[in-house]
């Protein structure tokens, strides 16, 4: 096999693993959307907030945000979901594949058109990041229906929503600092 060949191998390869796990996170997302959809606050704040403070309920507007913020969620991760598995299916498809590759990976490996492949994987990954970003902010507002308003400056309610707005922004800067650098390379 000689270098080329085994070059585009390894590419495609790792594109098809990368597309892979970002189908495979976006769906355990999706998952946690639809359990956190279970938990749908009632109207009544009596029956839904933990603490005995009724001045620190949440409105309906929070809740509202909270329903809202999981649709805007899932809709993201089934964007990027989709724009996935089209890249995969793109890949599968593309004629012209070498002998070894079609031994290696059982599919016809060729040619994809690098800006149309990177293109893809840039949407993709920043439909996960706004699936993320909806997904924090229901977590936020289910914090609130729950525990009280950010306004009241409950304990609780900071303790649970401060490490959730400090983390997954972290880790979403991290994540698009990786795929913009691997989108350059």
């Amino acid at each position: 096999m000689s270098d080329v060949s085994r070059q585009r191998l390894s590419t495609t390869t790792i594109h098809m693993m990368a597309l892979d796990g970002v189908v495979n996170v976006n769906s355990l997302f999706t998952l946690a959307l639809f359990l956190g959809l279970t938990w749908y606050p009632t109207t009544d704040a009596r029956t839904t907030l933990i603490g005995d403070d009724m001045a620190c309920a949440a409105g309906p507007q929070i809740a509202e945000g909270l329903i809202a913020f999981h649709v805007y969620s899932f809709s993201s991760f089934l964007f990027s979901s989709l724009i996935a598995l089209a890249l995969k299916q793109a890949i599968k498809m593309s004629k012209g594949g070498d002998e070894v590759g079609d031994q290696l990976l059982g599919v016809t490996m060729g040619h994809v058109n690098k800006a149309c492949l990177r293109l893809g994987m840039l949407a993709s990954a920043f439909g996960s990041v706004f699936g993320c970003g909806f997904l924090m902010m229901a977590l936020v507002d289910l914090v609130q229906v729950k525990l009280g308003t950010l306004a009241c400056g409950s304990l609780y309610t900071i303790a649970a929503v401060g490490p959730l707005v400090i983390l997954v922004p972290l880790a979403l800067v991290i994540y698009v600092s990786l795929v913009l650098h691997a989108f350059t390379r």
